[in-house]
Formats: structure tokens, sequence, C-alpha cells
């Protein structure tokens, strides 16, 4: 039985044969710079500069985008209920309908942002896939994008777009760009640059990618829950979380990332790095609940982690 929630794409056909890319936005309702990005491709891209197809969903979530929230009225995380189901609520219903739209492509691109909570430094990651001919696909597409850092992680989890993919053996990639309820046009224009990157990488469209001078941070760690950013340093009590640390900043193990203080101002909890490594994610939000993370630390270097041109540890 097709769920009856379908989603809007726009597909675009090609005047010679080729892959078939699918890039989407709006997985949560409040993440703004991809749907702009992808509205800008529907306007930019034309049959006669194409091979192949892409088929793009500037906003997978509309009725999420429609309350200016994260998630729809049910409140489930899209990023979380994949493959979803037909018969099932609002979202589990989306998830299903994006999920059948994920197995028809050759290549996927899901773009997000921080959403209105938080601030993600911008970076393209992916599943480290078992099928070596995937992740070698996924690493393509990762470096063609163009952003400063790349992530691949432990392919275990479930219930998101990209682990759709990872069953269907689809190379696939998300990307991250800043956030905190702000509209960037300077993230526009890296992601509106970065999907064009990756069609002239697999030949959907003539050229080469145009990259930054500056090569990326590549970092491949394999260790399980590696990428799990809901578990990273979460607060200990609802309050205020008052940051000590910016975005992409170095930092060291028990290094102060910030404060945490109830709605009195009686309980302050100093919270600090379990490791050393690069911030990330940031809740930039000032209200935070229990159990949410404050921040996201990227470990370098350590077991199981990797840089550019190092062997993957097993």
């Amino acid at each position: 039985m097709p769920p009856s929630i379908q989603l809007a794409a726009h597909e675009i056909k090609g005047h010679g044969p080729g892959l078939h890319l699918l890039i989407t936005g709006g997985v949560h309702g409040d993440e703004f710079e991809p749907m702009a990005a992808i509205r800008r491709l529907m306007r930019e891209l034309v049959p006669e500069q194409l091979r192949g197809r892409v088929t793009l969903v500037p906003v997978v979530n509309e009725p999420a985008f429609r309350r200016g929230q994260r998630t729809a009225e049910d409140n489930l995380d899209l990023a979380r209920t994949c493959p979803g189901r037909a018969d099932g609520s609002v979202t589990e219903q989306i998830a299903c309908s994006l999920s059948q739209l994920i197995r028809t492509a050759d290549l996927y691109i899901d773009l997000h942002t921080g959403g209105t909570r938080l601030t993600v430094q911008p970076l393209c990651g992916y599943m480290l896939h078992q099928d070596a001919g995937v992740l070698d696909r996924q690493r393509r597409m990762a470096r063609a994008f163009g952003l400063p850092l790349i992530w691949g992680t432990d392919p275990s989890f479930d219930g998101r777009s990209l682990s759709v993919a990872r069953d269907a053996a689809i190379p696939a990639i998300y990307a991250e760009y800043r956030g905190g309820g702000r509209f960037d046009p300077v993230g526009v224009a890296a992601y509106v640059r970065g999907c064009l990157n990756v069609m002239a990488e697999f030949g959907l469209v003539d050229g080469s990618a145009v990259l930054p001078a500056q090569p990326p941070l590549v970092v491949e760690d394999v260790r399980p829950g590696a990428g799990h950013m809901q578990v990273n340093h979460p607060s200990p009590c609802e309050g205020f979380f008052e940051p000590a640390v910016q975005l992409g900043q170095p930092i060291g193990a028990e290094d102060v990332l910030g404060r945490v203080v109830d709605l009195s101002g009686d309980r302050v909890e100093v919270i600090r790095a379990r490791y050393a490594g690069i911030v990330i994610v940031l809740h930039t939000f000032p209200r935070i609940e229990e159990g949410v993370s404050v921040a996201v630390v990227m470990e370098t270097p350590a077991p199981g982690v990797v840089f550019e041109d190092e062997p993957l540890r097993k």
C-alpha cells in the first residue's frame, strides 16, 4: 500500500544517458539553506546541460516546515523514522515516501543544517559502508562537494535516510552547514556549488569540480557510536546553556565546553570535553533540556580515527 503523503519532487531529465542523482532538503522543518539551495538548482539546471536525471526535493517534511519546527505534529524525528510505514503517522508516511524515492537513485545527497537550536561546522559525512565500491563513491562525492571537513562514521545506525541508502547499496552523503535559525546566503551558495561539483564528478554535467585551495580535513572513525551527535556531551539538567567555546575551535581533554545553569541559578554544572578534538556542533539556543547534547567534539586523533591518506584501521 503506497503512503497517502507524496513528496513534492521536481525531476529534470537530461539529453543523454547517465546516473540518477537524488538531492533532498528539509528533512527537518527548521533547516532553511538546503531548501533555498535546491530551489535554486530547480531554476538553474536545464536538460540540455544534463546527462541522466536529477530529482530535487526542497522540503521533504512540509508539515514540520509549516509549524516552523524540526518535526511534524506527531513529534517524530524523520531522520530517525526511516523506512517508515505507509499506514503510519504523518512522519512515518513521509519516511516511507522518502525511502521509496531513495531506492530509485544511483547517488544520493541529503542536505541539512543545525536548525534553530544548533550550529554545525560545515561538513560532509557518510557511513563507512562495508561494500568497497559504495564506500569509494561516497568518498568521491564528499571530496567533490568541497566543504572543509569530511567525516566517515559508524554505519550501524538505523532510521536515517542514509541507512535506507546503505541497505540498498546506494552511495550517499549528507552535508551540514551551520544553522542557528538564521538564513545564510553563503551556505546556500556552498550547497549549490557542492551539488554541481558532485554532478561534474560523476558525469551528469560537463566540467570539473570547483574546489577550495585548502584541502579538507578527512576523519574516518570506525568505532561504534561514532557520528551519533545526540549523545555527545549531554546536559545533566534543564536550564540555560552558556557556551565557553566557538564552533571549529580545537580543544583539549577536560577543557570547559560551557556551563548549564538551572532556572533558579542555584545549580551550576560545568561541562568539560571528554577528549581532545574539534568542536563541530554547538547548542546555540540558550534553553536546553536534560540529556540534550551541548556540543559535539570530533575526536582527533585516537584509536579508530584516521586522517586523510592514512590506512583505515579495522
